[in-house]
């Protein structure tokens, strides 16, 4: 191998200089060389200038390298730091090198073509071993040629990197990109089908995999951030501990822990030992380490992640980036949600006014002519009847019509209940409960109710339904058979209104109600999970409500529902 085709080979990787035998001792004794290689030296002589000396040059080289010659047919050379590769790389280089050689030799575009040194272009390869069962190692490798001019690649130079942890953070930061792709695709015909706990679970089923997937996250939560009263609202908790949600907390620096301080001040806080951190409350049993990062929508602070480890020192500034980045694709699909909630409202409002804008001009034609009509049978009884029948079915459509514009301040179907005064022996003498913001929401439903026989009571706010149910249950209280709540109250949650019904009577059925299944605190899904009965949707029938409350009083065993 000539001695000056090495040294243009070598000097595709590193900075080389030729230097006489005479000049040899003194530019060993330099600090800055880490490799020698002499030519047409006896031992003696080589032992005396470069050992043990050249020895530590040679192995302090960090990158594996090796001469590998055709004519030999293996690696006729290497530095001990490939040898310490073990067998699998060595072999997988070796196959690269014959194939470099075989392109070299047959490519003219990498044979001849040279760079600004005018010396061969090199080949830059990836090499990763197996898993069997482990984490796969990855290497990039540089090949270069060692020839004469005019001559064929006998023999190249092959140089390795361990770009193991560069290789794993861009696979991982790869498959978090398509996880998060998979999170926001939320199917628009699809999602219309689905009411909104049906819609929060589905996305809830896909962050949990991918958390577990991705980025070896199972013990965690999500908070959502309630901008009018501050409140960090739970609306998941993957392998956390029930305790977790019983815990209030708001957007603050202080006295609201880790979660608290991330949502208030937008950055990520790594907590490595939890025993240490005063800012840190108690999650997960036994934990040692969290890791919490803000959800953003516009720059904007609209929630938190938080991830909790049992082992001390858990996560890195690596997983940090992770679950930054991942949680971007959590907060667009929250974002995406609640735009198809407004986008039905919107539509539903939209539709119901052009509807009613469409049909008041005929319905005012047909009231004038209905006028005419009773005014000019004044004399006959019967045909006034029918007309004050016209006029009075009039007045009906105009309502209803009104009432679906409303939309979810307002009960369709109320006339045909309220006539229907009966007693109901299914519902005659059961107690109720009515909490919700809209008098007219909250007053039809209680006359709907009394008409056949129940006894109702009516709150108009959360603190006064949670007062009546402490009171109901309370010592001298006849208690409730029901409870039927609104879930966005101006004062709390649906969610919290069910968790006091539960503490006070764990038989209780209990109703919650959403408009066009707006549910802004999740309070749907979570007190799913606790055993809700039942959900309904405004703008509802008054029929459906019927068919809801006589189902746990009737003969037969009732079926939890969720509709």
């Amino acid at each position: 191998m000539p001695p000056a085709a090495v040294v243009r080979s070598l000097r595709q990787l590193y900075d080389v200089e030729v230097v006489p035998l005479d000049r040899a001792a003194a530019e060993l004794s330099q600090p800055d060389g880490q490799a020698v290689l002499a030519e047409g030296v006896s031992p003696e002589v080589a032992g005396r200038l470069f050992a043990p000396e050249a020895q530590r040059i040679i192995d302090s080289i960090g990158q594996g390298v090796c001469v590998y010659s055709a004519k030999s047919d293996g690696v006729s050379w290497s530095n001990p730091r490939f040898r310490s590769l073990g067998e699998t790389v060595q072999r997988l280089t070796t196959e690269q090198c014959v194939q470099a050689i075989e392109a070299f030799n047959t490519d003219t575009d990498a044979s001849v073509q040279t760079n600004e040194g005018d010396s061969p272009i090199g080949l830059r390869r990836t090499i990763h071993t197996p898993r069997d069962g482990a984490k796969a190692r990855y290497f990039d490798v540089m090949i270069t040629p060692i020839i004469e001019p005019g001559e064929n690649v006998e023999a190249v130079v092959a140089a390795l990197w361990d770009v193991t942890d560069l290789k794993r953070a861009e696979l991982k930061l790869d498959a978090i990109d398509r996880a998060g792709a998979e999170l926001v695709r939320l199917d628009a015909e699809v999602m219309r089908t689905l009411n909104a706990a049906e819609r929060l679970r589905l996305l809830e089923v896909k962050i949990v995999r991918y958390a577990h997937d991705r980025l070896e996250f199972d013990h965690f939560t999500i908070h959502l951030l309630d901008k009018e009263s501050n409140r960090l609202e739970l609306v998941m908790s993957e392998g956390l501990p029930r305790e977790v949600q019983e815990i209030d907390l708001y957007s603050s620096r202080e006295g609201n822990g880790i979660v608290g301080y991330v949502a208030s001040t937008g950055r990520s806080y790594l907590c490595q030992r939890t025993t240490s951190d005063e800012r840190y409350i108690p999650g997960l049993a036994q934990a040692h380490s969290s890791l919490t990062v803000p959800l953003l929508m516009h720059d904007q602070v609209i929630g938190v992640f938080n991830v909790e480890s049992d082992r001390s020192n858990a996560f890195s500034e690596e997983d940090r980036q992770f679950a930054e980045m991942f949680a971007r694709y959590v907060s667009l699909a929250f974002h995406i949600l609640d735009l198809l909630v407004v986008e039905r409202y919107t539509t539903g409002e939209t539709v119901s006014s052009t509807m009613e804008g469409e049909i008041n001009e005929p319905l005012d034609e047909l009231q004038d002519e209905t006028q005419w009509l009773r005014d000019l049978s004044a004399r006959d009884p019967e045909a006034a009847d029918h007309a004050e029948r016209i006029i009075r079915d009039i007045e009906s459509i105009r309502r209803r019509v009104t009432d679906v514009r409303r939309g979810p301040r307002s009960i369709l179907g109320v006339d045909k209940a309220l006539k229907e005064p009966s007693i109901d022996p299914v519902l005659e003498g059961k107690r109720f409960l009515v909490i919700d913001d809209e008098a007219g929401i909250r007053e039809t439903i209680g006359d709907i109710l009394q008409r056949r026989g129940a006894i109702v009571e009516l709150c108009a706010t959360g603190k006064e339904g949670i007062a009546a149910l402490e009171a109901g249950f309370g010592p001298g209280g006849d208690g409730f058979d029901m409870l039927i709540s609104d879930i966005k109250l101006p004062d709390c949650t649906g969610y919290e209104i069910f968790t006091v019904a539960r503490r006070q009577s764990a038989d209780l059925y209990v109703i919650l109600m959403t408009g066009f299944g707006y549910d802004p605190h999740h309070s749907i899904v979570r007190a799913s999970q606790d055993g809700l009965h039942c959900v309904l949707f405004k703008p509802f029938r008054a029929q459906r409500l019927l068919d809801e409350v006589r189902k746990p009083f009737q003969t037969d065993e009732p079926t939890p529902t969720e509709s």
